[in-house]
């Protein structure tokens, strides 16, 4: 999986090009892994580009989400398609990110 990684402004944006399962979840995770050693940076995954993620993909936004809140943010998740907001919400996870439908409007949040 290809991670493209963007600063716009002050608010970085990961972008998973790919479905974030398995081994590629792994990736994913490294990559948050060093964007939340930035801790006061915003931080938007745009997930655009992300067919579909499984258990191990949620739990590495989960884990990130957790971090973050431990700073006093959230994970902007922008773009995500009606399966993974599916996913989302079945687990009911969802309330834990900021959730947009659009990359323009998770970075318009950020302060």
């Amino acid at each position: 999986m290809k991670i493209v990684r963007e600063l716009h402004g002050g608010v970085l944006v990961l972008a998973p090009v790919g479905a974030v399962c398995a081994a590629d979840a792994e990736h994913l995770a490294k990559q948050l892994a060093k964007a939340l050693q930035e801790p006061d940076r915003p931080l938007v995954l745009n997930a655009s580009a992300v067919p579909y993620l499984d258990s191990r993909g949620l739990e590495v936004l989960v884990d990130a989400t957790e971090q973050l809140i431990r700073h006093g943010q959230a994970l902007k998740v922008s773009g995500a398609n009606a399966l993974v907001r599916e996913v989302l919400d079945l687990t009911e996870v969802s309330p834990l990110f900021e959730q947009f439908d659009d990359l323009a409007g998770a970075i318009g949040s950020c302060p």
